[in-house]
């Protein structure tokens, strides 16, 4: 088996820790190589049957023996390209693994904005002179009602915080899934209109889909209610960047708390960057200490399953997009 690595944002080295781990689940027949640029894996390529790392399409293009590739990232969107998606070269990721990290920037963005944090930093010394109109415009989580829109890892753990926080917690998603602790009930996704309207806080756990991209646009800020904050730490093309700046200067909703955006980098004419009440993060949700360690542990369970024939684990259905 010939298994190309490839380092990322998310695996931003290999070192020969990783490579024995790699090496005791693929076999002592494994031939491991390490690229660290898109010119690297290039050459790497044609003899890669395995592939752990992001591939774009002129990799794709060369690796005539490709077999599997193990994403490093968690959203399937930039690897499903047409070439890739009508292929019979298996997808997996660690999809699932992330919810932890994505939840906690989640949470920040949110405190942020309810406790004022947001404000008083940018105040610095000034702050002190702001105090009463910091307490006039913070608010309690305690009570309030969090709906959250794609009811995957990443949902489920925005979730578990929520209700830690004393929110009740709703949620829909186009699947069946499983009901939790803190949500009883997940509804379809024909039920959207309800939780947008009847939620204080609305948070997208939803990957990048056709079906999925502007599903936040004018009309879904207009069922929520003007209080209503809006969080975003997965994708940034699921809502309408222009629209949800109108909809906080209009006082359709309160605020978003936002890690992604619809372009990245966001313009710096961009109004998201001075619409009031709009705290920004660029795209750091997804880092963690322990991220690189999940992943791997998948991946070479992965190994074995692929060895073995089995169903790989954080497998992604192409057709659908996650």
């Amino acid at each position: 088996m010939n298994i190309l690595i490839m380092t990322s944002v998310t695996m931003m080295e290999v070192d020969d820790a990783i490579l024995d781990r790699v090496r005791e689940a693929a076999g002592d027949d494994a031939e491991i190589t390490v690229t660290t640029s898109p010119g690297e894996a290039i050459e790497a390529a044609p003899d890669a049957e395995v592939i752990f790392g992001r591939i774009d399409e002129r990799i794709f293009e060369r690796a005539k023996k490709l077999r599997w590739v193990h994403a490093s990232t968690a959203g399937a969107d930039a690897y499903l390209f047409d070439a890739f998606k009508q292929s019979d070269v298996l997808l997996s990721g660690d999809k699932g693994l992330v919810g932890s990290h994505l939840a906690e920037t989640a949470f920040g963005l949110l405190l942020a904005i309810t406790r004022r944090i947001d404000q008083a930093i940018l105040d610095g010394p000034d702050s002190w002179d702001h105090r009463v109109d910091y307490r006039r415009q913070e608010f309690e989580l305690d009570g309030l009602t969090m709906g959250i829109v794609g009811f995957g890892g990443t949902g489920k753990a925005i979730a578990q915080r929520a209700a830690a926080f004393g929110m009740r917690c709703i949620a829909v998603d186009r699947e069946p899934v499983a009901p939790t602790a803190e949500v009883p009930d997940v509804w379809q996704f024909d039920r959207l209109d309800e939780l947008l309207a009847e939620s204080d806080v609305i948070a997208s756990g939803l990957p990048l889909t056709e079906e999925t991209r502007e599903l936040f646009d004018a009309r879904a800020f207009e069922l929520m209610k003007p209080t209503a904050v809006f969080v975003n730490v997965t994708r940034g093309e699921v809502y309408d960047g222009l629209a949800l700046a109108r909809a906080i200067e209009d006082g359709q909703i309160y605020a978003a708390g936002l890690d992604v955006a619809p372009e990245e980098p966001l313009p710096a004419d961009h109004p998201l960057w001075t619409t009031k009440n709009v705290v920004m993060t660029p795209h750091t949700a997804g880092a963690s200490q322990l991220r690189v360690g999940r992943n791997l542990d998948r991946f070479c369970r992965n190994l074995a399953r692929f060895r073995a024939g089995e169903p790989l684990e954080g497998a992604i259905a192409k057709d659908l997009g996650y």
